[in-house]
C-alpha cells in the first residue's frame, strides 16, 4: 500500500482525536520499515496527543495490516522545521525561508535554500540571493521550513 492510502485509511482516526495528519514517512529498511506520523492541531501538539493518535493508529493497522513487513510506529509534530508534504501547504509559508531538495539537477545543484516568494500554478517560486528560481511542485523532493528567530536580546 503506498504512503498515500495508509493516509486515508488513518486520517478519520486521527481526526476524531482533533488532530490533523501533516504528512507521513514510509521509509523501507531492509525487512524492516518505520512509518513516522506527523500530526498538527490548533495551539501546539502534547505528548498526550502523540500517544493518543499512537494507540488508535495501532488499531487501525492492527486491523488493516496495509503494511506488509515488520514496521516501527512513530507519532510527533511536525516541529519548527516541518516538511512540506502537500501542495496545499505551501500558502502558509509563503514569505518563509525554505530549505528544498530536488529529484534531479538543476543548473549543477539539487539543494537550495531561499524564500519561498510565491505560487504559479503548480510551481513554486523561490528566491536564491538575487534570483527567482521557478521549481514545479512535482520535482522537489523535500521541503522544510527554515525556522528564523529574532534576536529580541539587543
Amino acid at each position: 500500500m503506498r504512503k498515500e492510502q495508509i493516509g486515508d485509511l488513518l486520517r478519520p482516526s486521527i481526526e476524531d482525536l482533533g488532530c490533523q495528519l501533516w504528512g507521513l514517512e514510509l521509509l523501507s529498511q531492509g525487512r524492516h520499515a518505520l512509518l513516522r506520523i506527523f500530526i498538527e492541531r490548533e495551539g501546539s501538539v502534547t505528548l498526550e496527543d502523540c500517544e493518543k493518535v499512537s494507540r488508535q493508529v495501532s488499531l487501525v493497522l492492527d486491523v488493516e495490516d496495509p503494511i506488509q513487513t515488520a514496521y516501527t510506529l512513530e507519532v510527533s509534530s511536525p516541529g519548527l522545521d516541518r516538511q512540506l508534504f502537500s501542495a496545499d501547504q505551501y500558502p502558509a509559508y509563503i514569505g518563509a525561508k525554505l530549505k528544498v531538495r530536488l529529484r534531479s539537477n538543476f543548473e549543477g545543484r539539487r539543494n537550495f535554500t531561499g524564500q519561498l516568494v510565491g505560487l504559479e500554478k503548480d510551481d513554486m517560486v523561490l528566491r536564491v540571493g538575487e534570483d527567482e528560481l521557478v521549481f514545479p511542485l512535482e520535482s522537489v523532493e523535500r521541503a522544510n521550513v527554515v525556522p528564523e528567530f529574532d534576536d529580541n536580546s539587543k
